[in-house]
């Protein structure tokens, strides 16, 4: 059910070429140039499958303040009528959509409490193929901090055809809530605390070892926010920053919580 699968993952950054070289140290990522009509599109893999791109921040989003970011990309039938319904749902339209030539039509949207997803339909044939969940270096999880969650989720139980998944007792945290698609818990929904700004949507990388990935980070000049962490099922979670300033996080099952080194080490 290709309708509400995360798709694909887009870095807007100050430094393409810096960023290029970190995430692909850290996470063994290969990558190739794509010329498009006003920069390059640097497009990234994850052993071999395509998972995602590095562009330039745009000067009017410098301008406006917008951060290094990345940003999810979810699939959608139609992205004209996803649009409209996201907007009959309470979201906002932050890009209207529009036509990547000879690849496909995108939109950027946001829900009502403000966190921000970008939409996309391939052109017929284009679409890549569904990364095999536990392949390193890949996003396997997306988490909505959000303002509410319990309000928001009916929003993207509409949109995108999301359903409840486990819900997790975090304590004096609250609920974590997982979701599904398709038959498969892909990502979690909580209340960020007030130190959290504003609602926004992280992105986990599977890396085999969370002690090589902290070392590798820490030496390219990227910084840690929270972690390690152990999450229920033993596994190990960072969330960090890397050097332009971007927010990602990486996930190690509870075998890769020792050792250092190179973070590809096993």
């Amino acid at each position: 059910m290709p309708h509400g699968r995360f798709a694909w993952y887009q870095l807007a950054t100050t430094d393409t070429d810096a960023a290029r070289a970190f995430y692909e140290g850290l996470l063994s990522w290969s990558s190739r140039v794509v010329a498009m009509p006003d920069f390059s599109y640097i497009v990234l893999a994850a052993e071999g499958s395509d998972m995602g791109g590095v562009m330039p921040l745009m000067p009017e989003q410098a301008q406006a303040g917008v951060p290094p970011h990345w940003a999810g990309f979810v699939e959608v039938d139609d992205v004209d009528a996803t649009v409209k319904k996201a907007s009959e749902l309470g979201g906002a339209v932050f890009a209207q959509p529009a036509d990547v030539p000879g690849v496909g039509r995108f939109a950027v949207i946001a829900d009502p409490q403000g966190a921000m997803l970008a939409l996309f339909h391939w052109i017929e044939g284009l679409s890549p193929p569904v990364t095999p969940r536990g392949t390193m270096g890949a996003v396997g999880w997306h988490e909505l901090a959000a303002t509410d969650w319990e309000a928001v989720f009916p929003f993207y139980a509409a949109l995108f055809g999301w359903t409840k998944g486990e819900p997790v007792d975090m304590g004096p945290m609250g609920i974590y809530q997982l979701f599904d698609h398709d038959g498969q818990s892909i990502g979690g929904m909580f209340n960020r605390p007030p130190e959290m700004p504003a609602p926004f949507w992280l992105y986990y990388a599977k890396v085999p070892s969370i002690d090589a990935a902290i070392a590798v980070i820490k030496d390219c000049g990227g910084k840690i926010l929270n972690g390690p962490m152990e999450v229920p099922g033993g596994a190990f979670i960072v969330q960090a920053m890397d050097p332009q300033g971007a927010m990602f996080a990486v996930v190690a099952p509870p075998a890769g919580a020792t050792g250092c080194g190179d973070a590809t080490a096993a």
